[in-house]
């Protein structure tokens, strides 16, 4: 079986209908009114293209069949027809930005295959735009051809009307690739791809310092909604690739997401106070986490008020990054209702990862969370979470680092319930997982259900969570510090050095079928 998730005027994306982690149990063929149109398809989400608009069409996986209508498109825009050349030399930011504000409601802007030389691109509501395969937007290196986004103006009311910001606070940035400032119904689509050159430009050069602004995003939304990426690729961003701000309804389907491994601060994906968001079938290997869901810090946060919430995580593929689903650090608005399920994490430092720390705010409350269904292969530290995360220039104060119990006031973040269930952990280099909590405000309930914890023959030492005075180790089992409630059922540690499961300052266990 097989359900749509995804649908354009050109395109549909399919998933399929199993339990079965990132990857089919068997490859496949797909048919599309009987003509054979993907041959030897390996993962769970698959899209086809070069569609018609509102027409429909019988799609064919194995034995079932079932029929689709695309959407409704009002009109075709070539950008060839606007002056385009796509031969890697000519400056074709103008045509390609004309298309688009030259656009109806509901009609397409038609990219073709070329190089085309640009510079950041803004979206207008209610258009899609579709990169054919072969088409590369390969943006330019020169930083003065990137107009600033003022960090925000302050309304008659003395509200603030948002605009940019940089890890988690209000801040000038140079417009990213793709621009969506307060737009709805916007789709891109097709097989091409968004190439930001870092590497070729000084973005990834003193990367700390703010020269003019801030670096650009690959893709940057701001106060939007419904708003869908599919199929694309998005490589060599400035900064983090994909960050939806203030922003509801989003979708990132079936996308391919690459950076260098060594690139500094490339994050997959990181949608901060938003809601609805889906992020299915993405292929990430990044330079940074692959997704890191955030919420602001202080100020964002206690202004707004606004969490991260409704999140799915679905049918991922992780590779390389720091983290492969990170909550935080950036959290003070608060974080609940995700989801994360039929993920493949690959030699990532650290798996599923939760980082705050004192002075995020009450308001920094992450409650609700759900890890179900994960592979994990070569991740250094499966499973961590960590309430002294020490980045930041006040992260290695006392404030953050002392192990005293400290006042439980308005600086103080809160993490409740987590579950984590059904996964297979091969290949652990330092720990296991790594709780963390504080001793004025511990880790409310961490669940831990059928899972298999191996190492690695020869494993990598390292710090399990970035926080002060951790030592370098391997091979360590399962760690709890200040936590209120752990509960393991049916969990398996082969081959840890030292004390299987640690557990301190923790008030109630339940440990049941589990194999030390």
């Amino acid at each position: 079986m097989f359900k749509l998730i995804f649908k354009s005027s050109r395109s549909f994306t399919f998933e399929l209908d199993n339990q079965a982690i990132y990857y089919s149990p068997s490859a496949f063929n797909v048919f599309l009114n009987d003509t054979l149109v993907l041959q030897d398809v390996k993962t769970n989400v698959f899209s086809i293209y070069g569609l018609l608009p509102n027409t429909t069409y019988t799609v064919q996986v194995a034995d079932t069949k079932a029929t689709f209508t695309t959407d409704f498109e009002s009109l075709s825009l070539n950008i060839m027809d606007f002056g385009a050349k796509g031969d890697g030399f000519a400056d074709d930011t103008m045509a390609i930005q004309t298309a688009i504000l030259s656009a109806p409601k509901q009609a397409r802007v038609f990219i073709p295959k070329g190089i085309y030389l640009v510079g950041p691109i803004f979206l207008m509501s209610d258009v899609t735009i579709e990169l054919e395969l072969g088409a590369t937007l390969l943006y330019v290196t020169d930083r003065s051809k990137y107009p600033i986004l003022p960090a925000r103006f302050t309304k008659p009311d003395g509200s603030f009307y948002e605009l940019a910001s940089w890890e988690g606070v209000a801040a000038p940035q140079y417009a990213s690739m793709i621009t969506g400032l307060n737009v709805e119904n916007v789709k891109i689509i097709g097989q091409g791809v968004f190439d930001g050159n870092a590497q070729n430009s000084d973005w990834w050069v003193k990367h700390k310092v703010m020269r003019g602004a801030w670096r650009p995003n690959g893709l940057f939304l701001v106060h939007s909604k419904n708003v869908a990426l599919q199929g694309v690729t998005i490589k060599n961003t400035p900064s983090w690739n994909l960050h939806p701000y203030f922003s509801e309804h989003i979708d990132f389907i079936d996308l391919k997401i690459e950076s260098p491994k060594d690139s500094p601060n490339t994050d997959g994906c990181d949608p901060e106070s938003c809601k609805d968001v889906r992020i299915i079938g993405i292929d990430f290997s990044v330079g940074d986490d692959c997704i890191a869901l955030k919420s602001g810090k202080i100020e964002l946060g206690k202004t707004y008020k606004q969490p991260c919430e409704r999140v799915v995580i679905r049918n991922c593929m992780m590779k390389y990054g720091h983290g492969a689903v990170v909550l935080g650090s950036e959290m003070s608005g608060g974080m609940k209702d995700i989801e994360v399920s039929q993920c493949y994490f690959l030699d990532t430092d650290r798996g599923l990862r939760i980082k705050t720390r004192r002075g995020r705010g009450k308001d920094a409350i992450i409650d609700g969370i759900t890890f179900n269904n994960i592979y994990m292969k070569g991740v250094l530290t499966p499973l961590v979470m960590n309430m002294y995360y020490f980045c930041d220039d006040d992260g290695k104060t006392e404030y953050v680092w002392s192990k005293e119990a400290l006042p439980v006031d308005d600086r103080t973040p809160f993490l409740g319930k987590f579950v984590f269930k059904n996964m297979v952990c091969e290949d652990v280099h330092v720990a296991a997982g790594f709780f963390y909590g504080l001793p004025e405000q511990p880790i409310k309930s961490i669940e831990l259900e059928n899972i298999q914890f191996s190492y690695a023959k020869n494993p990598e030492a390292g710090i399990p969570a970035m926080m002060s005075f951790e030592e370098p180790r391997t091979k360590q089992g399962l760690y709890f510090n200040y936590v209120d409630d752990v509960r393991i059922n049916n969990v398996s540690i082969q081959g840890a050095e030292g004390e299987t499961i640690t557990l301190n300052h923790v008030k109630n266990k339940e440990i049941i079928d589990t194999t030390l």
